[in-house]
């Protein structure tokens, strides 16, 4: 039967539709098609069509035209039998979007569909899905009387978005009238639904309000208070979101001035709530405060921060007991040295980042990293769609000053966008130690003494142009970045000899363009790549020699120049690094997802020893390194039991290749490489007990690639060592995470995780005072626990936090350089650790919207070992001493709108405490701190 039988119309779901016109306008075409009538049908319902006259198979003119009129068969068309439910567009699910696909099928006379065309196109995905489903279809075939025949009908097959879970929640603050920011106590809240249902509530002593379990869907939010007065709001309830809204009470007879947003959970909760191994910390109050970066993460369960002195010293960054390079560093998914910040997380102003994300020993696929310990993620401010600025200032002791600046503008018609920041710090670091010191007859006497050669200075700034929200670009940002520091060097590892004149600094200098586009079909991309440049140098020329008084000695003043060796020494390096970070994300389905990640990095490096000894020697800095690193990932997301159940796999690949060039004496060349290829696998599961409690779990077989800095050293006191392996461990972290926000008696929150790090061949510097490099250690194991708790009162006037790390990072070699001490602690590395802080607020003080935040921190170091600890006796060993730290700050901040000013004023190490890192090195003691803030 060569025709078109009338139109049947199928949902993505199975379900009767609904007569349409448009329904009635292609059985209208399919009935002239067929030369006889048709009627428009419900779904899955099928009723006769008019037999189709003068039609026959393949289009033949009926035999026997010409004869008498007889009486013709009977049509029948086709019926379905067997539908196939098709794929909803991950796209057009993200969006919202509905839709409606006219196919027009070709059915065989045995009842399969042999074609299925587009009839009447809906976009976004739907054509392609419904043609994918229509085409296993079955089909109780066209019949011409009792015989089967070929056919062919209109078809819509209809999209609709399932439905919204089954409940939300409304919470908000009913205020007094005017411009007052007092709540209103004991205010009636009454929300009432479409269908006449309706919840209530009353506010509590801040003039707060929560309701849950409400039905989605448009309602009508009233707030009353006897003899205050009235609101009135039209919102909407959507399903697994919030709607918060704030109400301005009104004497009766003015019309109330209503804000109302809807919003689901933040980047930093979904974040934290996910199956990632991942602590998040945001850094919204404490960018008032004085601390640095490195204060900041040194505050979080199983981190460790150790630094060499004070503001700009060379600083060690420990997670669950690894350290150094076996934690990676990020800016937005960049590596930190090739974003501008070659000196380290420390340093990065705290200003410019709005969270931190720290991933323990599971690392996702996304930041195509190499890590043993886990890595670091610096986030910087992602709302592009509002146009604001801010800047810093602090000054405090040892002549310290840091300043801020940042601000970004949107054109929203054009979608154009740029944004800046920029920064500047200094320090003299001229605080006292207390130290043995030579006097004239070379006899050694306690002396307290003032650093007089550790200054440090720092500046960088960066520029962002791009467009968001256009059809072919979510987002398309250029970003230029320059950043230059310099740094005295005041001694080595151990203060026992000072240096007057020997300083070092870095120079870097970049680029990168990211783009991020939705692609269709589910189908997600978020791309970047770029190129840094990074000039290093060490000057050490003087030709003097200094004691601790800062004073130079008069009879050496005519010896051979450098203070550090022999010789003199005016080092420069230069490293170009080109990378790249692809990620494609496919949304298979709202619980499926499959993400593709490949990241290449490409690093060279040469140098140049401007005072050596003998020009006509090699000049071992002028060879020419590099290292190519590729590390690529694929990881299929599970989400499952409404999002009780999440789960990540994901496997890795990991390559690296190394050379080295060059020549020695006659010319002779001398070239060395080494290439590494290797495999690695993982999981990361949450599982979801209540809203409020989770636990995880996670495992990744991980290799990590030894770094350019670990492979070539710093050219100055760590030397190169191209035949490094990479290291290889089995990281697990088990745990849970309790958070409970809204109870009568406040929030309370809680995490327990334990952990494992079975690491093969180890990275360690190891050395003595003068020389050192990386090395490879055979076997260490970290095994430990960690947790926190937290509460805060009921209006935020109180907060509570603290949290407690124990680790055993253990020498599991037995043989090699460190098999005689199989068993040992890692030496020099703190093994028992807490923080704790507390926050007590005032609000409305001096005006309608200020507050007084005073805050109080502590931390606590056990003492550990700074040598093997079965070396030796134990009462001789030099041992780093327990440690506990106090602070204190004393906040104000003040807001009008969007606009806001604050000062803090803090006082760190009040006690004056002894701290030592870094091989008994001290740190600064008691000291004060002023900061000022604003933001518009």
């Amino acid at each position: 039967m060569n025709t078109e039988a009338p139109v049947r119309r199928g949902p993505a779901r199975p379900s009767r539709a609904r007569r349409s016109a448009g329904a009635a306008a292609f059985v209208a075409a399919g009935a002239l098609l067929a030369g006889g009538a048709a009627h428009a049908q419900d779904a899955g319902a099928v009723s006769p069509a008019e037999p189709a006259r003068d039609a026959a198979p393949d289009g033949e003119a009926p035999p026997g035209a010409a004869d008498e009129p007889r009486q013709a068969p009977e049509n029948h068309p086709p019926v379905l039998t067997s539908f196939v439910e098709a794929d909803y567009p991950a796209a057009a699910l993200a969006q919202g979007r509905e839709g409606t696909v006219v196919l027009r099928l070709s059915i065989e006379a045995d009842g399969r569909v042999s074609a299925a065309d587009v009839a009447q196109a809906a976009g976004h995905g739907f054509d392609e899905a419904a043609q994918a489903a229509a085409q296993r279809f079955l089909f109780s075939p066209a019949r011409r009387g009792d015989t089967p025949v070929a056919s062919r009908i209109l078809y819509a097959y209809e999209f609709h978005l399932p439905k919204a879970p089954a409940s939300g929640a409304l919470r908000g603050r009913v205020l007094l009238p005017g411009a007052s920011s007092h709540g209103v106590a004991g205010a009636e809240v009454l929300v009432r639904h479409q269908d006449g249902r309706a919840e209530r509530t009353r506010t509590d002593g801040e003039g707060r309000f929560q309701l849950e379990g409400l039905a989605p869907g448009p309602c009508v939010v009233i707030a009353e208070a006897s003899g205050v007065g009235r609101a009135e709001v039209e919102t909407e309830i959507a399903g697994a979101q919030v709607a918060e809204i704030a109400l301005r009470l009104v004497p009766s007879g003015e019309e109330a001035p209503i804000e109302v947003t809807v919003r689901g959970p933040s980047e930093a909760e979904r974040r934290r709530q996910s199956a990632e191994a991942v602590t998040v910390v945001e850094t919204d109050r404490i960018k008032r405060e004085s601390s640095d970066m490195g204060e900041v993460l040194a505050r979080t369960q199983g981190v460790g921060v150790r630094r060499e002195g004070g503001l700009g010293s060379a600083t060690r960054f420990s997670l669950n007991g690894l350290t150094g390079d076996q934690v990676r560093f990020f800016l937005d998914g960049v590596p930190l040295d090739l974003a501008g910040y070659p000196f380290g997380v420390s340093n990065v102003p705290v200003g410019l980042v709005e969270r931190v994300e720290i991933y323990s020993g599971v690392v996702p696929v996304r930041l195509g990293a190499d890590a043993l310990g886990g890595a670091v993620d610096l986030i910087t401010d992602q709302d592009l769609c509002a146009s604001r600025a801010g800047a810093s200032y602090e000054v405090g002791s040892f002549d310290t000053h840091r300043a801020a600046l940042a601000g970004s503008h949107l054109h929203r018609p054009s979608g154009l966008f740029a944004r800046a920041s920029g920064f500047f710090d200094y320090a003299k670091n001229d605080y006292p130690v207390e130290l043995e010191v030579e006097d004239e007859r070379g006899r050694f006497s306690p002396a307290r003494v003032y650093r007089f050669h550790d200054a440090y200075r720092s500046a960088g700034g960066h520029v962002e142009l791009g467009v968001v929200d256009r059809p072919w670009a979510r987002r398309l940002r250029l970003r230029a970045f320059m950043t230059d520091y310099d740094k005295e060097y005041q001694h080595r590892l151990v203060m026992r000899v000072p240096y007057g004149g020997v300083t070092y600094g870095e120079t870097s200098a970049g680029v990168n363009l990211r783009y991020e586009q939705p692609l269709g079909r589910g189908v997600s991309l978020d791309a970047v790549g770029g190129y840094a440049y990074v000039r290093g140098r060490f000057l050490d020329v003087a030709t003097c020699d200094y004691d601790w008084m800062g004073r130079c000695d008069p009879e050496d003043s005519e010896s051979e120049p450098g203070e550090t060796d022999a010789v003199p020494h005016d080092q420069v390096f230069r490293d170009h690094s080109a990378f790249a970070r692809l990620n494609v994300e496919w949304r298979i389905r709202p619980s499926h997802a499959v993400r593709l990640a490949v990241a290449p990095t490409y690093v060279t490096r040469t140098g140049d020893e401007r005072r050596q000894g003998d020009p006509d020697s090699p000049d071992p800095l002028a060879d020419r390194r590099s290292v190519l690193a590729l590390v690529n990932g694929l990881e299929y997301d599970l989400d499952l039991l409404e999002d009780r159940l999440d789960n990540l796999l994901f496997v890795k690949q990991y390559v690296q290749r190394v050379a080295s060039e060059g020549s020695v004496a006659g010319d002779l060349a001398r070239d060395r490489d080494g290439s590494t290829h290797r495999f690695g696998i993982g999981d990361a599961l949450r599982y979801r007990v209540t809203p409020w409690l989770y636990g995880k779990a996670s495992y990744e077989w991980a290799t990590r690639l030894p770094s350019p800095d670990e492979v070539f050293g710093d050219n100055t006191f760590i030397a190169a060592n191209l035949g490094l392996d990479p290291e290889i461990s089995h990281n697990a972290n088990l745990g849970f995470t309790l958070d409970a926000r809204e109870t009568p008696a406040g929030a309370f929150r809680a995490t327990g995780n334990g952990f494992l790090r079975a690491a093969d061949r180890l990275i360690v510097l190891l050395g003595n005072d003068r020389d050192q490099s990386y090395e490879n250690v055979h076997g260490a194991r970290s095994l430990g626990v960690e947790g926190s708790a937290g509460w805060t009162s009921p209006g935020e006037h109180l907060a509570l936090d603290g949290n407690v790390t124990y680790l055993d990072l253990r020498n599991t070699s037995s043989e090699g350089a460190f098999g005689a001490f199989e068993g040992d602690r890692i030496p020099n590395r703190p093994y028992l650790f807490a923080n704790g802080t507390a926050r007590l607020l005032f609000r409305r003080v001096f005006a309608a919207e200020d507050e007084v935040a005073l805050t109080w921190n502590s931390r606590y170091v056990h003492e550990y070992f700074r040598t093997w600890e079965s070396l030796g006796r134990r009462e001789s060993k030099q041992v780093i001493p327990s440690q506990l730290v106090h602070s204190a700050g004393l906040g104000y901040v003040v807001r009008r709108g969007s606009a806001s000013l604050s000062t803090t004023l803090e006082m760190q190490n009040l006690t004056d405490e002894g701290v030592f890192d870094f091989f008994g090195t001290p740190r600064p003691g008691r000291s004060f701190y002023v900061k000022t803030t604003a933001e518009l």
